[in-house]
């Protein structure tokens, strides 16, 4: 309602008429009990007397802090209505300072009664201590009056108004993930629950490094996942920082599994404690599409600036020959020797011998024949260009203990068989990542077909520092991967690495597609599209307008950041932010949350003590590694030698006929 002038005129004298009241009533307080001093200055009458008489037979007067407080009381009435001008200079200390000394004067100043002096100067203390105490008090309520009451400097940083409700309840299913974390709601701590009730929706974990992905989210994951009887594959960037987890978490849960799983490594560093599979297994490559996703995978995880230029000549030819070259073990003697390690040894044999046997598998001529053609005109450079490539990428490969490894076959990569599961770790090495990163890719391609069928076992996907492999088509697997059961659960540092790694575009549609996301201490763009992602929430606003006339304030409200991308790269070790998924039938209201995931880290740091070092496989010995590395080596050199003899039979066999004829 907006004020009138005569409004403001008749609440101002309401308020002067309250507060004479006020002074009144004292003034007759100060006559009554002073009454003695008052007589002999000869300040009394008649009439006085007997108004005063009158008035004392209300009770007014039966005691001294009566009349006091009736006097106080109309004075706090009228500084109800006092308006003075706003000054953000006053603060509560002064005030206190006021109205503490002012009502110690204004009801102690009775005690001055007991001095052992005349009447006279008595009163003259007591009405100058009370009087002076009525004016303090009266000072110090118009300076509350006058106090500016906002909080603009109290929450320097907006923490308490970016605040929201976050989910107390704990959402549990026979997939969910659930992190039990605390939250600040308008400064009041209050304990929460990260339900990822649908992990087939994908899970993105984000934090850069000592955020806290694997203490406080990863291990979870890997642990509630094997209590719920998952199948698991695990890329192990630091092995075996997750697969001791692994292993000895599925010791201690084997029974919630209707089929105990088996647990198998891979581990080219420490081949005793590996297990040996090898990912071109012939049974599982149906067709030639399956050989060239291999060789896609391969090449494009040991040259990843070939992943942008997918398409192009020099990036399509030596993926063909790749392709051919595997293709061609495969069908050959029913895929004897269709493994990584025959397919490096075949693809280095000289051209001559090479290509006259490639040409031999009908499917693959029409991917031998740009290079038939090539040689045969001659065109060295060009055939260099297409086959060098290949060829030197794939020679990196070359190891023996990579040969070791890739070659056997303990187990098979459908690790969600409902018949025969498995809990697959794979280790790789920061300093070997690069040509490590590209074998393990291969596994990573191959299992994630054989996986994502229908009628398997629930099973979980975990992968950290997901951006040192190469996984074509990983948006896919998020996308199509659901109905069949696969939770897939991506881990990286920053989304830059992604993009750098993967490009642009891939790297936009992996983060997009992720319907679970939570992000540690993240900077730069990432912290930003974050921010736009968890939109906005509405907030409360003040403002101080002051003049040489008047102070305003003023409030408002409106929609800003929830979570700015400030505060998510200023976020503390086990403090996320981040989004989750819902289901259908079983509605997250408040998805969004900002909070500190809760450990108990002196029990998890028990378990880590009490866990048990990952067994040894077999007692390998260098000299058994050696005899299998030359093994392929005399395998190639048999199957070519025994190809050309075939065809030179042939060819002695179709020159005989002619000459015949």
């Amino acid at each position: 309602m907006s004020h009138t002038g005569e409004n403001e005129q008749g609440l101002r004298k309401i308020v002067d008429l309250t507060r004479f009241a006020s002074i009144f009533i004292l003034l007759l307080h100060f006559y009554y009990y002073c009454y003695v001093a008052f007589e002999q200055w000869e300040l009394k009458s008649t009439i006085t007397d007997r108004l005063m008489k009158n008035i004392s037979n209300t009770g007014l007067f039966h005691n001294q802090l009566t009349s006091k407080f009736m006097a106080l009381g109309l004075l706090i009435i009228s500084l109800f209505g006092a308006q003075g001008k706003k000054d953000e200079k006053i603060n509560w200390k002064s005030i206190t300072a006021y109205l503490l000394i002012g009502m110690l004067l204004y009801f102690s100043s009775q005690l001055f009664f007991k001095l052992q002096y005349d009447v006279q100067t008595v009163a003259i203390v007591y009405i100058t201590a009370t009087g002076i105490g009525f004016l303090l008090i009266l000072a110090g309520g118009n300076l509350l009056s006058r106090l500016i009451r906002y909080n603009l400097g109290n929450d320097v940083f907006n923490s308490l108004n970016e605040t929201f409700p976050q989910e107390e309840r704990l959402i549990s299913n026979e997939y969910s993930i659930n992190l039990p974390a605390r939250y600040n709601l308008k400064g009041r701590v209050r304990k929460s629950w990260i339900n990822i009730i649908n992990p087939f929706r994908g899970l993105l974990v984000i934090g850069s490094p000592g955020a806290g992905k694997s203490w406080f989210v990863i291990q979870h994951v890997i642990k509630q996942h094997i209590e719920k009887g998952f199948a698991m594959f695990v890329y192990d960037f630091k092995y075996d920082d997750l697969s001791k987890i692994v292993y000895n978490w599925l010791q201690q849960n084997k029974h919630n599994y209707s089929v105990k799983p088996s647990f198998y490594v891979i581990n080219f560093d420490n081949l005793s404690v590996s297990h040996r599979c090898n990912p071109l297994d012939p049974n599982s490559m149906n067709d030639i599409t399956d050989a060239t996703e291999s060789a896609r995978t391969i090449l494009l995880g040991l040259n990843r600036e070939w992943i942008n230029k997918q398409g192009d000549f020099f990036v399509e030819s030596p993926i063909n020959f790749v392709t051919a070259v595997i293709w061609f073990l495969r069908k050959y003697a029913d895929g004897k020797y269709c493994t990584l390690p025959h397919v490096i040894e075949l693809m280095q044999a000289e051209y001559d011998e090479l290509f006259p046997v490639l040409n031999t598998q009908p499917e693959i001529e029409v991917l031998v024949n740009p290079f038939i053609t090539a040689y045969q005109n001659d065109a060295m450079e060009q055939l260099e260009g297409q086959v060098a490539s290949a060829k030197i990428g794939m020679a990196r490969l070359a190891a023996p203990q990579l040969y070791w490894v890739l070659s056997g076959n303990d187990f098979t990569l459908d690790i969600n068989n409902p018949k025969h599961p498995k809990i697959v770790c794979v280790g790789n090495n920061p300093e070997k990542q690069q040509i490590y990163g590209a074998v393990l890719s291969l596994y990573v391609s191959r299992l994630v077909r054989q996986v994502n069928k229908k009628g398997m076992q629930k099973c979980s996907l975990v992968f950290d520092e997901f951006p040192t492999i190469y996984f074509n088509n990983i948006d896919s697997l998020i996308a199509t991967a659901r109905s069949n059961k696969v939770a897939t659960t991506l881990a990286m540092q920053d989304f830059s690495q992604l993009k750098k790694d993967y490009g642009r575009e891939q790297a936009d549609v992996i983060v997009n597609i992720t319907g679970n996301i939570i992000s540690g201490q993240v900077m730069g763009e990432t912290s930003k599209l974050l921010s736009e992602r968890f939109g906005k929430i509405m907030q409360d606003r003040q403002s101080v307008s002051i003049n040489r006339m008047d102070t305003s304030i003023s409030h408002s409200k409106q929609l800003d950041s929830a979570i700015p991308a400030s505060k998510i790269a200023a976020l503390s070790s086990g403090e996320f932010v981040g989004m989750v998924a819902d289901d259908p039938l079983e509605k997250i209201k408040l998805k969004m949350f900002h909070s500190e995931i809760i450990n108990d880290h002196d029990k998890l740091n028990a378990e880590v003590s009490n866990y048990r070092d990952i067994p040894a496989v077999s007692n390998v010995t260098q000299q058994q590694v050696l005899d299998n590395y030359y093994q392929v080596k005399i395998d190639i050199k048999r199957l070519i030698g025994e190809e050309v003899g075939r065809l030179k039979k042939e060819m002695s066999e179709v020159n005989n006929l002619d000459n015949l004829k």
